[in-house]
């Protein structure tokens, strides 16, 4: 019989930082209509009449300082995770890395694991936690794919792991590595999305933003909730560390536009904590499972930079699951057990 096919996917990157290959990793990521969920006529004037014309410049050179000898860190993680799980799951399984804009690509890879005759395809989106906006454009993508092969193989997909203790621990044990220093309070930032899409994802329509503190708790309500499920992940990660709720704070970055977005953003909270005095912030990232430009320049560099202008001293950056070899198990026991 056929092996098994798994399918990881991340983000995206560009395949080089100029200008030109960040515009087109901009123009695809901007135009997916889970991700800017307006009309079509008016996301194409935004996107590519604004935004790829006046920020692809600016990012290239972000990601020029962030890119290595060998390229993109996310690219480069998301490869060597791939090698690792491959071989950790033995010649039963044939995986894939495929990342959801530019290279290498969705079509790609399940064409290669199409040749390769697996009898079924599980895939495994790099987001612990759901968002349409991201897992959701992954599923919708590879089901409009395969939708059109005239054998499908059995198709399932993961749609998060937000609780899951391995991770859990990981983000924990990264974390003690920094705890025999003194820092002054702990950030969770996360990957923020438009209060819009959060409303949306409300099948009720009448928890979203309408109950008092109705992401701090995980509920039957707001099982799907990206940021119910943010909130649980930075408790468990909390509890793990033996943190008080005084111990720390959760916030959303990488904003875009001026719809509002998740609060607190992030930008407010290192405002408000250095107006308190504090000095030293120690930050994790736990919606990015690689280092990657949110992690490696936005909080380590900009936020850095903020925080200093603002009286602050020091914002230090916990690292990522990257490819720990514990993040490995993790991942082998999603494929087999979830």
């Amino acid at each position: 019989m056929g092996k098994k096919g798994i399918l990881l996917v991340n983000l995206g990157t560009p395949d080089s930082p100029s200008t030109a290959d960040v515009r087109k990793y901009l123009g695809q990521f901007l135009m997916d209509e889970r991700v800017i969920d307006i009309n079509a006529v008016s996301r194409t004037m935004l996107v590519k009449g604004i935004i790829v014309p006046f920020r692809g410049p600016k990012s290239a050179k972000i990601y020029k300082e962030i890119w290595t000898e060998e390229g993109s860190p996310l690219l480069i993680y998301g490869n060597s995770v791939r090698d690792a799980v491959a071989e950790k799951l033995g010649g039963d399984y044939h995986v894939e890395l495929a990342m959801r804009y530019q290279s290498p690509s969705i079509p790609d890879a399940l064409e290669r694991l199409k040749q390769a005759k697996v009898d079924s395809i599980k895939v495994v989106p790099l987001f612990p936690q759901y968002a349409s906006a991201s897992t959701g454009s992954v599923h919708q993508l590879v089901m409009e794919i395969v939708s059109k092969w005239q054998a499908i193989p059995a198709l399932s997909f993961i749609n998060s792991y937000y609780d899951h203790p391995g991770m859990i621990k990981i983000f924990a044990d990264n974390t003690r590595k920094y705890l025999d220093q003194k820092w002054d309070h702990i950030l969770f930032s996360f990957h923020g999305i438009p209060q819009r899409q959060m409303r949306k994802a409300d099948v009720s329509g009448e928890h979203c933003l309408k109950v008092e503190n109705c992401c701090a708790t995980l509920t039957e309500n707001n099982k799907f909730c990206y940021s119910a499920q943010c909130h649980n992940t930075a408790q468990l990660i909390a509890k793990e560390l033996n943190l008080t709720n005084q111990d720390y704070t959760l916030c959303y970055q990488s904003r875009l536009g001026n719809d509002p977005w998740m609060q607190p953003y992030t930008s407010v909270v290192l405002k408000d904590l250095a107006e308190k005095g504090v000095k030293r912030l120690l930050v994790l990232c736990p919606a990015f499972v690689a280092d990657c430009l949110e992690t490696l320049y936005e909080i380590s560099v900009e936020y850095q930079e903020e925080f200093v202008e603002l009286g602050g001293e020091k914002v230090q950056l916990v690292e990522s699951l990257n490819d720990n070899p514990a993040w490995i198990e993790v991942l082998e026991d999603i494929i087999l057990n979830k």
